[in-house]
C-alpha cells in the first residue's frame, strides 16, 4: 500500500472538492448560518437549520483553519455560523435548541444534548482561531451544563415514564471522551481528567460486554443487560467511532492497554458488523440475533463506513496491527466506490443493503459537513506520517 499516494487522495479530496462544496452552498449571507439540506448538485431542498449541524461546521472550518492553513474564507466561514449560534441558536442561558427556522426562531425545544456538545466543540476551536474570549466562555457555560446534565440529558423533554425501565445510553460517554480533548485549553485540568476518567470506565467497562467483546447503545444505571429492543441494540458503527476516541485518550494518557483493547474492540466491531453478502457495515443489530426496531437496520451510512477508516487506520498507526490495515483496506475501497458521487462533489449519505443510493441528498437534518470532511482530514493526517 502507497501511503503517501493515498495520503494525496484523502487531501485533495478534502480540500477540493468536499471543503469547496460547503463552502460554495451552504452559506446563508442573508441570515447567517448554513443550509445543510442540500441536494446531490448543492441546490437547497429546506432551510431549516439544526443546531448540532451548524455547531459541526463551524467547528470544521475553525479547525481547518487552525491545522491545516489560516484560510482567510474558512475563518469568515466559521465566524458566519458561530454568530447565528450566539444570537439564535440558545435561549439566552446557553440550553441549545435542536432546530430554528431559517431566521433563527425556535422550532424545536432543547432536548437534545448534541446540540450542546457540537455548540461546546464550535465555540471551543473557534476561540483558538480567534483569541476571542466571549467563544471561549460560551464554550465553558455550555461544557458546565452537559456536565449537568449526563445523567438526565433530556431533562424535562425525556418521554419515557421514569421508574420502570430506566436505561443510560452510550452515545454521550463517547461523545464526552472527544469532546475532552477539545476544550481541555478551556476547562479546569480536574474536571478534564475526571471526565475523562469517568467517560473511559463507562465505555470500556459497563457499556462494553466482555463475553461477546462488543458494546451495547444501552445498558441500566447499574450498568447491567436489559433484555428489550433497546437494551439488546449494537450500532457498529458507533463503537468503530467511539473506539478511535479512545485511542487518542491512550495515546494522552500513555496508556497502552487502552489502545491495544480499542483496537481488540474495534476489530470485534468490524467482524460482527460487516455483510458478508453484500459489504459495508450494518446500521444496527440485536445482539440477540433478533429483529430489530429500525427499520432501516441493514442501510449502509456514510459517517459508519469514514469513521470506521479512521479507526482502523489509527489502529495500524499505533499497534502495527496488520489485520487493522487489512480491514481499513476493505473499508476505504468500500466507501470510495460507493459513497463518492463520480459526477458532483461531495459523497452520499444512504445506501441500500446492496450498496446502491437511497437517498441523493449531500446534506440533510442528520447530514453536515462534519464526518466526511473530518474523516478526510483525520486519514490524510494519519497516512502521511505512515512509512
Amino acid at each position: 500500500m502507497d501511503f503517501k499516494q493515498l495520503a494525496g487522495l484523502y487531501k485533495d479530496e478534502l480540500l477540493d472538492n468536499v471543503i469547496p462544496f460547503w463552502t460554495k452552498y451552504s452559506p446563508d449571507n442573508q441570515f447567517g448560518g448554513y443550509f445543510t439540506c442540500l441536494e446531490r448538485d448543492g441546490e437547497v431542498f429546506d432551510t431549516d437549520k439544526f443546531i448540532w449541524l451548524q455547531g459541526r461546521q463551524v467547528w470544521m472550518f475553525s479547525m481547518l483553519y487552525n491545522r491545516v492553513e489560516k484560510r482567510q474564507e474558512w475563518l469568515d466561514m466559521a465566524l458566519l455560523g458561530a454568530e447565528f449560534l450566539k444570537k439564535h441558536g440558545h435561549d439566552g442561558n446557553f440550553n441549545w435548541y435542536f432546530s430554528v427556522t431559517r431566521d433563527g426562531k425556535p422550532l424545536v425545544q432543547p432536548y437534545n444534548i448534541f446540540s450542546y456538545t457540537f455548540a461546546t466543540m464550535a465555540f471551543a476551536q473557534l476561540s483558538i482561531a480567534t483569541g476571542n474570549d466571549e467563544y471561549a466562555q460560551i464554550a465553558k457555560k455550555t461544557f458546565d451544563l452537559i456536565i449537568e446534565k449526563q445523567d438526565n440529558p433530556k431533562s424535562q423533554w425525556n418521554k419515557l415514564y421514569p421508574g420502570t425501565r430506566e436505561l443510560k445510553g452510550f452515545s454521550l460517554p463517547m461523545i464526552l471522551c472527544n469532546l475532552a480533548l477539545e476544550v481541555e485549553h478551556l476547562i479546569d485540568k480536574e474536571l478534564i481528567d475526571k471526565t475523562i476518567d469517568i467517560c473511559l470506565h463507562e465505555v470500556m467497562d459497563v457499556f462494553y460486554q466482555e463475553e461477546n467483546g462488543l458494546i451495547l447503545e444501552s445498558v441500566t444505571p447499574e450498568g447491567k443487560f436489559c433484555d428489550s429492543f433497546e437494551g439488546r441494540l449494537v450500532n457498529p458503527g458507533h463503537i468503530l467511532e467511539a473506539m478511535w476516541f479512545i485511542m487518542d485518550l491512550g495515546v494522552k494518557l500513555s496508556r497502552k492497554d487502552i489502545v491495544d483493547k480499542a483496537v481488540k474492540i474495534a476489530l470485534n466491531a468490524a467482524e460482527y458488523g460487516w455483510d458478508k453478502e453484500f459489504g459495508g457495515i450494518f446500521y444496527f443489530m440485536d445482539i440477540k440475533g433478533y429483529p430489530t426496531q429500525q427499520l432501516e437496520w441493514d442501510q449502509k451510512l456514510w459517517w459508519v463506513h469514514i469513521e470506521s477508516a479512521i479507526t482502523m487506520l489509527k489502529a495500524y498507526q499505533l499497534t502495527g496491527s496488520k489485520e487493522a490495515l487489512a480491514w481499513f483496506e476493505k473499508i476505504h475501497t468500500y466507501a470510495w466506490d460507493k459513497f463518492k458521487d463520480k459526477d458532483h462533489p461531495e459523497w452520499f449519505g444512504y445506501l441500500n443493503r446492496r450498496g446502491e443510493v437511497l437517498l441523493s441528498l449531500k446534506g440533510g437534518k442528520w447530514k453536515g459537513c462534519f464526518h466526511v470532511p473530518r474523516g478526510l482530514y483525520q486519514c490524510w493526517q494519519i497516512l502521511d506520517k505512515l512509512k
